[in-house]
């Protein structure tokens, strides 16, 4: 793309040359772009959503309706060619709809070339000009970007707010712009010589600037491209511990100086958890910058506003990098499983971060040995409150913005971590890896998860995407009673919520000393890892039915407690029934 950016008139026009390859088996007789800036307009879809939705985000509410002709945005298209024949197209809101000339066959490959301008509007949500911390442009949904074709066919989902998904492609972007501003940007800068801001570590000598000048910038293998400009940033560089550049692009003062200056450190601290625990980073650089409206992602560039307290910056930039996993790399469609990037990318962080607290780089902040007992203490709470919608739904047509935020967030993020309970510590952590391995760049979708976690623990767990992702059935197991029997004791447990788990029983003696059982299910057909943790294996209970019965060889009199799921690994909704003590 080449662009000609005019600060004048918030406006930029556009050229863009774009190699298409059919990789799917089907013929394409037509294709879409997302015209994301036209959501900036009253009447919009966005607009109307934003304003009639029970739980309105207060970054939005009835902002959009309020814009003038000169502060909304816009993307209109002045010509579109394929393989240099003029096609028609029709403008849809967010969407253009374009019929082809010729058809793309299986395999082949077309070129469209486009005329563009562009309206950068008010910031609003994510994207825009002049956002709340003075920063100049947030260019983000910024160009006319062509939809993702997958197996379940186009992904052309109109610009409603929330997530979205990409085609993987190699960009080069020529943005021309008043050499008063300082840029970062997706990929990596080809010319920092000529503009003189020291990108990829370089010492580079300011030259002498025109008016106007051109950055030139390349990023390969990535499903979009974002940019954000200010006069006023200042720019630091650490080449992490992997090779990775680290760049950190603010405005200085006294709300983000100091605490920007740390940055550099910390974030080479999580890398280095990061690569080990998750995975790899598969780009050669990563820039923080300050802009937008909160905390977003892009492919090697996340967005934050900048004026916070260190433990929260530091928060935002991890949250954030993170989604380079498992959005950047993985990709899966984040419109439809939005718990697969955003709950997982939580589980992640929460992770880094009391790392990062183990090793003092956030003065204050509390080590914890359970770090995921938030996330699941929470969704149980939520899970009772009727507004729960589940997993399975599409993130534009959650009925509030609070199930959106607690499905894709937290529940997604109790996913993992129930997870780990039910299959093992070892088998998951394999898995996590093996399952960044091997999706990485092909779109995964919840059966791969799960499917390689099976392959890992040996364990059917098909059962628990069907109850956790596709229904709002929750947990809840209690202890009915305990009886001294036969020297021992027989211990009654029944299930009272919807939806069946494996359950460890922790009995407690009065001496001191305790004994872990083990109750699988039977659907599992398959035993958890447990590593050199000792335990008492118990028969298998059917998900059928709601009681249960085992045997212990301790005396009821010799019990202190009787406590289910000891470790609060399970999402249990009542924590009242799962303890049992001698009166």
């Amino acid at each position: 793309m080449d662009i000609d950016f005019d600060v004048d008139k918030h406006q930029f026009k556009g050229k863009q040359v774009l190699k298409y390859t059919n990789n799917s088996p089907d013929t394409l007789d037509k294709v879409f772009y997302h015209l994301y800036f036209n959501a900036f307009q009253p009447g919009s879809m966005m607009d109307e959503r934003s304003r009639t939705i029970q739980d309105p985000d207060p970054r939005v509410g009835e902002r959009i309706a309020a814009l003038t002709e000169s502060e909304i945005g816009f993307q209109k298209v002045n010509s579109l060619k394929q393989d240099g024949k003029s096609l028609d197209y029709v403008v849809e809101g967010t969407i253009l709809e374009v019929k082809l000339d010729k058809a793309i066959l299986p395999g082949a490959s077309t070129v469209f070339e486009m005329d563009f301008l562009g309206q950068v509007p008010l910031q609003i949500r994510r994207s825009g000009r002049d956002n709340k911390e003075g920063v100049d442009y947030s260019m983000t949904q910024w160009y006319p970007k062509l939809a993702e074709y997958d197996f379940m066919g186009w992904s052309a989902n109109p610009y409603i707010g929330r997530e979205f998904h990409g085609v993987w492609g190699d960009f080069e972007v020529n943005i021309k712009m008043d050499s008063k501003y300082k840029m970062g940007a997706t990929g990596m800068l080809q010319n920092a010589d000529k503009i003189g801001f020291g990108f990829q570590g370089e010492n580079v000598e300011q030259p002498k600037l025109k008016k106007k000048v051109t950055w030139n910038w390349k990023a390969d293998n990535v499903i979009d491209f974002a940019w954000v400009a200010d006069r006023d940033f200042t720019h630091i560089s650490k080449k992490a511990h992997d090779g990775t550049m680290m760049n950190f692009i603010f405005q200085p003062g006294e709300e983000t100086t100091e605490k920007w200056e740390m940055l550099p450190e910390i974030m080479d601290e999580a890398l280095k958890f990061m690569n080990a625990n998750y995975g790899k980073y598969q780009f050669p650089q990563y820039t923080f910058i300050q802009g937008g409206d909160g905390g977003m992602e892009y492919p090697m560039i996340t967005l934050i506003t900048g004026e916070r307290s260190l433990g929260s910056l530091v928060g935002v930039c991890i949250h954030e990098w993170m989604h380079s996993w498992y959005q950047f790399t993985l990709a899966t469609n984040e419109s439809l499983y939005s718990w697969m990037d955003e709950g997982f990318t939580s589980f992640a962080s929460a992770e880094i971060m009391n790392h990062l607290a183990t090793k003092g780089l956030i003065p204050g902040a509390r080590v914890r040995d359970n770090v995921h007992a938030g996330s699941t203490m929470g969704y149980a709470m939520f899970s009772q409150s009727g507004m729960e919608e589940a997993l399975s739904t599409h993130s534009d047509h959650y009925n509030t913005n609070t199930a959106y935020g607690r499905g894709s967030y937290t529940k997604g993020s109790v996913f993992l971590s129930q997870l780990e309970y039910i299959i093992g510590e070892k088998p998951f952590r394999k898995g996590l890896l093996r399952y960044y391995d091997t999706w990485k760049f092909k779109h995964p979708t919840p059966n791969d998860i799960i499917r390689i976690m099976e392959k890992e623990s040996g364990i059917e767990l098909d059962w628990y995407k069907e109850y956790f992702v596709y229904t709002t059935k929750f947990i809840d197991y209690g202890i009915v009673d305990v009886i001294e029997s036969n020297g021992g004791s027989k211990i009654s447990l029944e299930r009272v919520g919807e939806m069946p788990m494996p359950v460890e029983v922790l009995i407690k003696k009065k001496d001191g000393s305790s004994e872990l059982h083990y109750i699988p299910m039977r659907i599992m057909r398959g035993d958890k890892d447990f590593g050199d943790q000792k335990f008492v294996q118990q028969k298998d209970w059917p998900w059928t039915h709601r009681s249960y019965e085992f045997m212990s060889k301790v005396k009821a009199s010799d019990i202190e407690s009787i406590r289910i799921d000891p470790s609060l690994r399970m999402a249990d909704v009542v924590m009242d029934n799962n303890e049992w003590m001698p009166k």
